[in-house]
């Protein structure tokens, strides 16, 4: 397969390229830029050197239409206006932004602040969290790769709201973050002197991640609910860890909690349902495709503690588009993404 990445210099597109370039069915990775055309790219990146030496070349949309498939792993509010050109005409387009994931354009308006994508291009797209909407990403064309942080909350809590053995009404979500993922722009909150020994809560009660994950709860565990979720910034380049706080309905053990879990990723290669840890962390899944969840009920409180943990850059962005894209060619979902967690 051809594919072609659009923001392929960001922290994400780095990623794909690193795991598409051991993909035994990708043939060629052409990469495209709004603003470096013509630049070497491992000019950019010394450790591409030898491996990724071709220019970057400028966004055309005859030139796309050519591909297999399309990434694009550009900042939110970049794509709502590029893609719909593309939807239809060719390539599968995996879209890592942002901008299709709400079907709301007034949500989307409202939580991203930015102007939505044309709503009929938006009622086109499907979801991709790919262990829980594979027939839906196998059909589509176009995919909304889910945000990272939803995908570790959504992962580690659906299956329990579903089989309705937590109270759904009362979530509280803590969810720590990398700082990866705010990109590779520099800003203030990620200047190192500021981030550097510094544990931050940010966007607090307004991050846009809070009604992508109401939306995938009602969609999948069909439950309307309005979360607490906040998020902090960890002084450590990759990672997410996201800590769900909730009651349990009445008489259900921490049995039946896990076991829960484990019915429902059992057939599901990337999902790791952990057993008895003294500690869970980021290092666990680092630079891999793995997700790994664990969950305890507090007896005295009668509330679970349900905790995911993901590479906010793999499993959250690049792993799971990737994954997305061999279930639409209905290839192995492992196939590229094999390979164990660095740990240091």
């Amino acid at each position: 397969m051809k594919v072609g990445i659009i923001g392929a210099t960001g922290y994400g597109g780095l990623e794909l390229i690193r795991f598409l370039h051991n993909h035994s069915e990708i043939e060629s990775i052409e990469l495209f830029t709004s603003s470096d055309a013509g630049a070497i790219f491992s000019s950019k990146f010394g450790h591409l050197v030898e491996i990724q030496d071709q220019p970057l070349q400028e966004i055309e949309i005859d030139k796309l239409s050519k591909f297999d498939v399309v990434f694009t792993s550009t900042p939110s509010g970049v794509t709502s206006s590029l893609l719909p050109p593309l939807v239809g005409i060719g390539p599968k387009l995996i879209d890592l932004s942002g901008d299709y994931r709400l079907k709301d354009s007034r949500s989307y308006e409202k939580w991203y602040k930015k102007t939505a994508a044309p709503e009929h291009i938006v009622s086109e797209s499907v979801y991709g969290l790919t262990e829980w909407n594979a027939q839906r990403i196998k059909e589509s064309n176009l995919i909304a790769n889910p945000g990272c942080y939803p995908t570790a909350v959504l992962l580690s809590i659906l299956p329990l709201i579903k089989d309705r053995l937590i109270d759904s009404q009362n979530l509280i979500i803590d969810a720590k973050s990398g700082v990866s993922g705010a990109g590779n722009k520099p800003s203030q909150l990620t200047h190192f002197s500021e981030m550097n020994e510094n544990f931050s809560i940010y966007k607090i009660n307004e991050h846009q991640h809070i009604p992508e994950i109401e939306q995938a709860i009602e969609m999948f565990a069909d439950v309307k609910t309005t979360i607490s979720f906040n998020t902090h910034l960890v002084p450590m380049t990759r990672g997410i860890l996201a800590t769900t706080y909730a009651p349990v309905l009445s008489g259900v053990t921490n049995k039946q909690l896990n076991d829960c879990l484990v019915d429902a990723y059992k057939d599901h290669p990337f999902v790791r349902v952990v057993q008895d840890v003294s500690s869970l962390g980021t290092n666990r899944v680092k630079g891999s495709n793995y997700c790994d969840i664990f969950v305890k009920l507090d007896e005295r409180t009668n509330r679970a503690t349900i905790v995911g943990v993901i590479d906010n850059l793999v499993k959250g962005a690049a792993g799971q588009a990737i994954q997305n894209m061999n279930v639409q060619f209905n290839l192995p979902q492992t196939l590229g993404l094999d390979v164990i967690p660095l740990f240091i």
